[in-house]
């Protein structure tokens, strides 16, 4: 149901303007006077009507799958009648990586990053994407153009100096990769310095120079995941896995954190810490309050799908003692 009380508050203020501004012709007749400000207040919510939103009031209950496909459909006859938006592109292909379509995002990715070529935050987005949809993970040579842009444009972007250095890696190209993220390490966090130090030491192994592998940091997190008492391993596909995240409060919804393990491992108690962040730019020791959740994968996929089972996330705030406890529906 519509609320009407925004169309009467604006009508309200409509006609306190205007009994100040018609306050003169109370003089001249009370009459006109009051037909004059009826008039505009009516005129003031008739307006509202028009030209705004009764229903922004409402409390919009939170998005589902269904929801979200719903607003993927309208996105794309909206692209449709629009194609020449980068924005919109983008935010479809955001938008079918959050359901699980690697193959359509990076298609929505591909026609943002041709549509805004000079934009690096566009530019790794739709190389991340494009290596995602990829079988074996990999950042192909677009990719490794898109990112290499992308450092060009803005040499202070984390993401992209880290992301290009997984690119440089996957070609062999380890020494390149560990001096790139070595200009990283100024402008990180102890915790984020730390965890990405054990990546370049690891580079730097690999391409046959010394390093000093600094010792690998407690986990900052203790979790025990409980299976469910009817579930049966041998019912799921041998592919399924269990992950383990730990998100950021009021953050996207990407892990900072993540574990993941096969599902005949379970129960078991998990650590997480700064070596399991997907970004060391930004590691788990970084937030003071994530939620931690576990999720089984039918799939073995990372992207949520409707056949996964999930518990509730459990908010914690860090440093944690002790064990947080997750159970599955």
């Amino acid at each position: 149901m519509v609320t009407h009380w925004l169309p009467m508050l604006a009508a309200v203020a409509a006609a306190l303007l205007a009994a100040v501004v018609l306050w003169p012709l109370r003089q001249q007749g009370r009459r006109s006077f009051v037909l004059g400000v009826v008039a505009l207040g009516v005129a003031g919510a008739c307006l509202y009507l028009l030209v705004g939103n009764p229903r922004a009031a409402q409390v919009q209950p939170a998005p589902s799958v269904a929801t979200l496909r719903d607003g993927v459909e309208a996105l794309q006859q909206a692209l449709q009648r629009d194609p020449q938006r980068a924005d919109g592109w983008a935010l479809l292909g955001r938008s079918q990586a959050e359901l699980g379509n690697a193959a359509a995002a990076a298609d929505a990715f591909n026609r943002a990053a041709a549509l805004a070529p000079d934009e690096p935050g566009v530019l790794v987005e739709a190389a991340q994407a494009r290596a995602q949809a990829d079988p074996g993970k990999q950042f192909d040579d677009t990719a490794l153009a898109w990112l290499q842009r992308a450092h060009t444009l803005s040499p202070d972007a984390e993401r992209a100096s880290w992301l290009l250095g997984i690119a440089l890696r996957q070609r062999g190209r380890n020494a390149e990769a560990a001096d790139l993220w070595s200009t990283l390490l100024p402008r990180l966090e102890p915790g984020a310095a730390q965890a990405l130090q054990a990546q370049i030491a690891i580079a730097r192994e690999a391409a046959g120079q010394p390093s000093d592998t600094p010792a690998a940091a407690p986990p900052l997190l203790q979790v025990r995941v409980h299976l469910p008492a009817s579930l049966k391993t041998g019912d799921w596909p041998a592919s399924t896995q269990v992950f383990v995240l730990a998100r950021a409060v009021g953050g996207p919804p990407m892990p900072v954190a993540a574990r993941k393990l096969p599902l005949a491992s379970f129960p078991a108690t998990v650590g997480l810490g700064d070596g399991d962040s997907p970004m060391p730019t930004a590691p788990l020791s970084a937030h003071r309050e994530v939620e931690v959740l576990a999720r089984i994968s039918r799939s073995g996929s990372a992207n949520r799908s409707e056949d996964d089972l999930q518990t509730a996330p459990v908010k914690v705030s860090l440093p944690h003692d002790g064990v947080v406890e997750l159970r599955f529906p």
